[in-house]
């Protein structure tokens, strides 16, 4: 068998050329893209959702990025002989909160990434 001259087979054929243009296009495209991701990101963390529980005796808001904000607790709510009932009324006031923050998610991030389901982008 004949040795190569060493330089890449595919070169010799003349198909490198028009690879750089393309390739400039798409870290364009892909710079543009990460632009708008940060865009998106950050118009979530400015926006907040509230989640409820006990009909409305415990609030906790929470940003688009589901960073707690605030948590609003009813005094009369409130009873030192059942801590228990308050605990669970706080963590599912919690998760009303991450269920509307990951809503807002998935209408802020779908339009950009076109509907694919990408892990940690609000799928």
């Amino acid at each position: 068998m004949a040795k190569s001259s060493g330089r890449n087979r595919y070169m010799r054929r003349g198909g490198g050329g028009g690879q750089r243009g393309r390739g400039a296009a798409q870290t364009g495209q892909l710079a543009e893209a990460q632009a708008m991701l940060q865009r998106a990101q950050e118009e979530l963390a400015a926006k907040t959702v509230e989640g409820t529980a006990g009909g409305g005796a415990v609030r906790v808001t929470m940003n688009g990025e589901q960073k707690v904000q605030a948590i609003a607790i009813e005094p009369d709510v409130v009873d030192a002989e059942d801590v228990e009932m308050l605990e669970d009324l706080v963590l599912a006031a919690i998760h009303d909160a991450s269920e509307r923050a990951n809503a807002l998610q998935a209408d802020s991030l779908g339009a950009l990434t076109g509907g694919l389901d990408l892990p940690g982008l609000g799928g």
